[in-house]
């Protein structure tokens, strides 16, 4: 359902979808984390401070591109794809960077996001773009976990 989309400005389409990722006819949250995957696999290393900082920035920016879109869209539309970026960098601060290991994080992040065990499904249900954000934010967090308890057993 569109509302008034000439109110908001074209720089939340751009953010709030992933860089247009979100219009991806198949699979438009994976389409965009792993965009954003091979984009900070071909970036230098990145400290894991700068990567933090890197996330808090996309998870501000997303809460207003994102909020701006759900007036628009309705309630955590598919199309928007910022909340997939900012889960998916904090799913990777402070793990090694390699092949495997980048891997196994995208598919658990990617798992985390789809199936939602609690409580992440009950964030979608916050108000505003809080509601898009804060539930990949957190499965980004799982992903974390989940890869740094791999590690450690292994």
């Amino acid at each position: 359902m569109l509302k008034d989309k000439r109110s908001t400005h074209i720089i939340h389409y751009i953010i709030g979808t992933g860089l247009f990722t979100g219009y991806s006819p198949v699979a438009p949250g994976t389409v965009g984390s792993f965009l954003w995957l091979v984009i900070l696999w071909l970036a230098p290393s990145l400290h894991p401070v700068l990567l933090g900082i890197i996330a808090v920035c996309i998870l501000v920016i997303g809460l207003k591109s994102a909020g701006a879109l759900e007036r628009i869209w309705d309630r955590d539309p598919g199309k928007i794809n910022i909340d997939e970026i900012a889960g998916m960098t904090i799913s990777l601060i402070a793990l090694p960077k390699s092949f495997v290991v980048w891997l196994s994080v995208f598919i658990l992040f990617r798992a985390f996001d789809i199936f939602k065990p609690p409580p992440i499904r009950s964030l979608e249900y916050l108000p505003g773009g809080w509601g898009i954000m804060l539930d990949d934010v957190l499965a980004g967090i799982y992903a974390n976990i989940c890869c740094r308890l791999f590690i450690w057993i292994l």
